[in-house]
C-alpha cells in the first residue's frame, strides 16, 4: 500500500531549457493512481540567480485513453500539416563522460 500523494514512479525528460516530469502518484487511500505532468523551465534573474517556472497537469485514469488519443492526433496534425511529414529534431545536447580529471 502506498501513502497519500506518494510518488510511485517518476520519469524526467530533459528538453533544452525545459524538463518535463511524468510522475505516477497514489491517491489518498493508496489503492488508486494518477499521473501528473509538470513542465519546469529555468529562468535566469538579472542578479545572476535563477528560479523555475512550473506548470502542472493532473491526469486521472479515466482520462488516459482520451488524452493519449488527443495527443497522438495533434502530433500527427503538426507533423503532416505544419512540417510536411517530419518534425524537426532538437540538436543533440552535450553529454559529459565519467572520465576523472586525473585520468586525462
Amino acid at each position: 500500500m502506498y501513502k497519500e500523494d506518494e510518488d510511485v514512479y517518476s520519469k524526467p525528460v530533459r528538453a533544452g531549457k525545459r524538463t518535463y516530469f511524468f510522475d505516477v502518484k497514489s491517491t489518498k487511500g493508496g489503492d488508486d493512481f494518477y499521473l501528473t505532468i509538470t513542465e519546469s523551465k529555468r529562468r535566469n534573474n538579472p542578479d545572476g540567480t535563477f528560479t523555475y517556472d512550473k506548470h502542472k497537469i493532473f491526469l486521472y485514469k479515466e482520462d488516459f485513453e482520451k488524452f493519449r488519443e488527443g495527443y497522438a492526433e495533434v502530433v500527427e496534425y503538426i507533423k503532416n500539416q505544419c512540417f510536411h511529414g517530419e518534425i524537426p529534431q532538437r540538436p543533440e545536447e552535450e553529454t559529459f563522460s565519467d572520465v576523472e580529471f586525473e585520468q586525462l
